[in-house]
């Protein structure tokens, strides 16, 4: 067998198992994992290195009285996932496709500049994280482990080329490796299960600090590129050839989203619980990824540190490739135009090593990365709902009214959060936001 046909062959195989579910002729449980994929990539925006430092920080001052809001988001998080997901698997089309069909020129210019700077910014924070873990794992200068983040990065973008489905195990890998980290950290730390619990079904909000770090939870949640890309995942794979397959499709699609996303919400609930358990008796001012590492060591030991550098490493690094992967989806579905991945990857980079060159604080960046997202998110997140929700784009996979009422208040919610935000950044004070 020739070296082409085996790379070839994973994707091929996965396809042909899939028509075998579609045709009713497979069944088990073992049947949707190979569904499973679309969703995992996805889930890793959710998991990325903005996420550490502001799980680290509601950890931190609050202790478990946050937890609450981390589910919410999650679950907003969960809806948005699942639409985009079918808009590609009714449609066939990604979601900046049908923006390029939708809207006039010069609007579709514009969404795709905007959308180009999201995902540099995207990029931005997910290159640093990486970068950062490498340089306190290791103890080598930041543009060091940058340098090898690149490295990493590019080698795990190669893999694209060899078919959907060998990209999806390695971003699956990573994923389980961030996921098996918080486990250890959970055995480590003292956590208080009881206060835990009570915070994520117990709404509370102790003070307006309390409330500016909610808003940074919620208002960077859901991610653009994420949105454009879950869309565009779906079309790699096995398509359905009749509506019957279709509502199959988007039955497994809506499973993985449930799955995924909760496993990224756990995550990111373990993240919190670790920083209330280690931080938040004796340290709440721990607010930065480097401080939670160099303050972890004598509180929990060295193998909490590495294990929790470790995660952060594995955020990084996939995230980044997950996040290159989305710019150039995004550019080829708005323009038709694709650049070669090399210098996609380049291109993503760069600003991350103009600000480290530069002399900027790294956290500070990772902070006013998510401040550019804030401008980005409105437009794909308001397309997804009108698109979804249009007969004449989705036939009789439109949204009905309790989906679509629940998505505009989803919508409504994350884009105030992103205006409160926006302008607490401006220093705008806002009544009640400490």
């Amino acid at each position: 067998m020739t070296e082409t046909a085996v790379r070839e062959s994973l994707s091929e195989r996965t396809d042909a198992q899939i028509r075998e579910v579609l045709a009713g002729r497979r069944r088990g449980a073992r049947s949707a994992l190979l569904f499973a994929g679309p969703a995992v990539i996805a889930s890793i925006a959710y998991m990325d290195p903005g996420n550490f430092a502001t799980n680290i920080q509601a950890g931190a001052r609050f202790g478990y009285s946050l937890l609450w809001v981390v589910l919410m988001a999650n679950l907003i998080a969960m809806l948005f996932q699942a639409l985009s997901a079918k808009l590609g698997i009714v449609t066939g089309r990604n979601l900046a496709e049908i923006c390029r069909d939708q809207v006039s020129t010069p609007v579709r210019y514009a969404m795709w500049v905007v959308s180009e700077i999201a995902a540099m910014a995207t990029d931005l924070a997910e290159f640093l994280g990486g970068a950062i873990g490498l340089s306190l794992l290791f103890g080598i200068p930041l543009i060091a482990g940058m340098a090898v983040t690149a490295i990493v990065t590019y080698g795990v973008l190669l893999f694209e080329g060899r078919g959907y489905r060998p990209m999806e195990l390695i971003i699956g890998a990573l994923v389980a490796a961030i996921g098996l980290c918080y486990v250890i950290e959970l055995v480590i730390a003292p956590i208080a299960w009881g206060e835990a619990m009570l915070g994520i079904v117990m709404p509370s909000m102790p003070d307006g600090a309390a409330l500016t770090i909610s808003v940074g939870i919620i208002g960077a949640t859901v991610m653009p590129h994420a949105l454009y890309l879950h869309s565009g995942l779906t079309q790699n794979r096995a398509s359905a050839r009749d509506n019957a397959e279709r509502r199959a499709l988007v039955r497994f699609s809506n499973l993985e989203c449930f799955v995924a996303l909760a496993v990224a919400g756990a995550v990111n609930i373990a993240m919190v619980m670790m920083a209330a358990a280690a931080f938040h008796t004796g340290h709440p001012d721990v607010a930065e990824i480097s401080t939670a590492y160099h303050t972890l060591t004598p509180l929990l030991g060295a193998a909490a540190a590495s294990v929790f550098l470790v995660s952060l490493m594995a955020s990084g690094i996939s995230s980044s490739a997950v996040g290159t992967m989305a710019g150039q989806l995004i550019m080829q579905g708005f323009t038709g135009f694709r650049l070669p991945i090399w210098l996609r990857r380049l291109a993503t980079m760069l600003p991350a090593f103009i600000v480290v060159l530069l002399g900027a604080n790294a956290t500070d960046a990772l902070i006013y990365s998510q401040v550019v997202l804030s401008f980005a998110l409105p437009l794909p997140m308001i397309a997804l709902v009108i698109f979804t929700r249009s007969r004449a784009i989705m036939g009789e996979f439109a949204n009905g009214r309790l989906t679509h009422l629940t998505a505009v208040a989803g919508t409504i919610a994350v884009l105030g959060l992103n205006v409160i935000l926006l302008l607490q950044v401006f220093g705008v004070s806002i009544p009640g936001f400490g």
